[in-house]
């Protein structure tokens, strides 16, 4: 697999993506990255149907799910088209952010591991805060101070891979739980960063 530590990455973009995902791999590349892009490029034909937003979606999705890379950044106009087909694939866990806030929190708490962003409202500059602070955490980091928070957010992790909507609807549409752990919204201490 493909990991973040070895600085590795899978995009994918459309055509309304493409000026975005253009500026964040730019900035990604200056700083070491190695970018494996399997959506729209330069030279790509503008009738090329494969590049539709949300086959480009399927791809990512479908190499995140064969274990291929560990996580991925993906793109077109508002970022929900292609997050919603990345999110057909199995083991995708896929967010839509558009703030560095909710990058954060989309990988310290929900283990985010595709992240789309849209192109129609999202600046370059702001896309690549976004890409640096997704990539630079991981679950639970920068919330060690809050208990439970880890174990909490790893558990509905878990919770989603093990899944299934029969199961689920053959029992009452209630989760078979695999644990539980207690979590209380806390105050961040005034002398933690």
């Amino acid at each position: 697999m493909k990991t973040i530590k070895d600085k590795q990455l899978l995009v994918g973009a459309d055509f309304a993506g493409f000026p975005l995902k253009e500026a964040v791999c730019e900035h990604l590349r200056s700083k070491g990255w190695t970018i494996t892009d399997v959506g729209v490029k330069a030279d790509s034909d503008p009738n090329d149907t494969d590049l539709m937003f949300h086959r480009v979606g399927l791809r990512v999705g479908s190499m995140i799910a064969e274990g291929e890379f560990e996580r991925a950044l993906i793109f077109c106009g508002t970022g929900m088209g292609i997050h919603i087909a990345a999110s057909k694939c199995p083991h995708v866990h896929a967010g839509v952010v558009e703030s560095v806030p909710a990058a954060l929190r989309a990988i310290t708490g929900n283990g985010v591991n595709v992240l789309a962003m849209g192109a129609f409202y999202v600046a370059p500059k702001m896309g690549c805060d976004i890409a640096d602070a997704y990539l630079g955490a991981s679950l639970g980091s920068g919330y060690e101070w809050w208990h439970n928070f880890y174990e909490f957010h790893k558990l509905a992790i878990d919770e989603l891979e093990a899944f299934d909507y029969e199961e689920y609807k053959k029992n009452g549409f209630k989760v078979n739980k695999l644990g539980d752990f207690d979590l209380v919204l806390e105050d961040k201490p005034d002398d933690i960063d």
